[in-house]
């Protein structure tokens, strides 16, 4: 009896199913950050502070956390299935950055929306009660409602993730899971270089600074985002014809398939260590700019050299492509062109490193994040798969983490005056930053189906990602009212002292290593297999 042979045996199409998705979730990440390397151009031509600025990027996941959207998220993916649940989320996105868009273009000040959001929802009844509200008495009406659109992206974008998530799964369980995984949060992840790139250039595209622009170049990515999501709609739905498999629809969520996950003591650890690690990352990417303006010590580029010119930036893209690009491709080819790839891949690295120098932008010294993961995350994916070790990964990932906020907070600092000696530092423990988050998807991720059963995978995701998103809503906001409670009188929004937020988050680090440690112990006494490889090698 002969088996058919399906998409998901094909390696190109499985792969090609991944870029999709990958893509899709690329164009969402830029999104994400749109405003975090303008975050000062905000304060000036919008007036918001750091209070203001935290409130509304921690809106991104309220409806997530308070509202418990992404616990249905997880039940409309178990019951409608990736499909669906995928064009859902897209559209969803599309809706709230096209509203976040409008909340800062010039139409909307002095409008009947700028007069109402100025006079309303200054106190939400519960909510404010329990210090939770998403808005605030003197919140800037843009802010508000930028945080309304933010609020609609945050539920598709978060949607997205537990949806993609569980689309790698049906694609690749029992093939190179966590390379799979890993690499497409590496793809994804090379969106905040992108949004570090072009959003300042866009703000000050023609020598006039309006921040709707940069807005404006994330609604289109998110529009070309659903487009990734109808190609993959059809090649999912080839797939089941071929298998004769129905969707997960077939299979209705049920209240026990919760308490399932619930009384999974090692779900819970692995569901720590992701809002601790994540909380200590994504709103540390809205601040990082920032943070860098105020340490480094930049000298304006006049506006007529090469440097201060839109064709640099596209030049340093391509660049950072290349080096994004043939780092990852290292992981694959031959021994006869390894070397030489990462040979191309180290010097673009470093050409890239050089161009963020000479243009003198924090920006563009932040966006060198991604591009060592991208590098190392299909090493990392492959030794997962292959020999195991996840809960180790992820305690020298929250190592790294430590070390790189404490350097952020103590070293860099003490270069303040040293145009050199700072940008290497910055370069340098920014790109660890980057590799150790890279750790994360490699591990975390593909260790989940090993905790719960397979019908109840969505819905796991959706509790994982909605306990993350309380620390995703909650630090962004403290990391505003810390920064602004430890800069009494401080206007200047290049002139802020980082150190407190640095330890806030250098603190959730060393929780997550120990969290790490324990679920290790776990690990072993239980047998769950979080150290085992994920690909069995079938005994004939």
């Amino acid at each position: 009896m002969s088996s058919q042979t399906t998409l998901r045996d094909s390696a190109a199409l499985r792969w090609t199913a991944l870029l999709l998705l990958a893509l899709a979730m690329f164009c969402s990440y830029i999104f994400m950050d749109i405003l975090s390397p303008i975050k000062d151009l905000m304060q000036s031509t919008r007036g918001w502070d750091s209070t203001a600025f935290g409130t509304m990027q921690g809106s991104e996941t309220f409806l997530n956390v308070f509202v418990f959207f992404l616990i249905f998220a997880g039940i409309i993916l178990d019951k409608m299935g990736v499909r669906f649940t995928a064009l859902l989320s897209g559209a969803v996105m599309l809706l709230g950055a096209t509203i976040n868009w409008y909340a800062v273009t010039e139409g909307f000040i002095g409008s009947s929306l700028d007069v109402w959001f100025t006079n309303n929802l200054n106190y939400i009844p519960v909510f404010d009660e329990i210090g939770v509200s998403p808005f605030y008495q003197g919140m800037p009406s843009s802010a508000k409602l930028s945080a309304v659109g933010f609020m609609i992206f945050g539920c598709g974008v978060e949607m997205a993730g537990i949806t993609v998530s569980r689309g790698i799964v049906k694609w690749f369980k029992g093939r190179e899971m966590a390379l799979a995984m890993g690499s497409e949060m590496a793809l994804a992840r090379l969106g905040v270089a992108t949004c570090m790139i072009f959003s300042p250039m866009f703000a000050n595209l023609g020598g006039k600074v309006d921040v709707s622009r940069s807005v404006a170049f994330g609604v289109i990515l998110l529009f070309i985002a659903l487009i990734m999501f109808i190609v993959y709609f059809f090649m999912d739905r080839k797939l089941d014809e071929q298998t004769g498999e129905a969707e997960e629809k077939d299979d209705p969520f049920k209240l026990s398939d919760l308490k399932a996950i619930l009384t999974s003591g090692g779900f819970w650890l692995v569901a720590l260590l992701c809002v601790l690690y994540y909380s200590a990352i994504f709103p540390f990417q809205k601040y990082a700019v920032n943070m860098l303006q105020c340490n480094l010590s930049f000298t304006e580029v006049p506006a007529d050299s090469f440097w201060a010119g839109n064709a640099v930036t596209i030049v340093q893209y391509i660049i950072m492509l290349v080096a994004a690009g043939t780092a990852f491709a290292s992981n694959f080819a031959r021994r006869s062109l390894k070397y030489p790839l990462l040979a191309l891949a180290i010097l673009c690295l470093v050409a890239f490193c050089y161009m963020g120098y000479m243009r003198q932008s924090a920006a563009t010294v932040f966006s060198v994040f991604p591009l060592l993961a991208v590098g190392i995350t299909p090493i990392l994916g492959s030794y997962v798969d292959h020999k195991g070790k996840a809960a180790t990964m992820l305690i020298l990932g929250s190592i790294l983490l430590i070390v790189c906020h404490l350097t952020f907070a103590f070293v860099l600092p003490l270069f303040k005056g040293d145009a050199i000696g700072g940008v290497i530092v910055a370069y340098a423990t920014i790109l660890v930053l980057g590799a150790s988050f890279s750790l994360v998807p490699a591990s975390l991720w593909p260790s989940v189906p090993k905790l719960v059963d397979a019908k109840i995978i969505g819905s796991a995701y959706a509790v994982i990602f909605w306990i993350q998103n309380i620390g995703l809503w909650l630090f962004p906001l403290l990391i505003g009212k810390v920064l602004d409670a430890s800069n009494p009188g401080v206007t200047d929004p290049l002139k802020y002292d980082y150190t407190n937020p640095l330890l806030m988050l250098a603190g959730l680090g060393v929780a997550a290593f120990f969290i790490g440690l324990i679920l290790k112990v776990v690990d072993r006494k239980k047998h769950i297999g979080l150290e085992l490889p994920n690909i069995v090698e079938e005994k004939n």
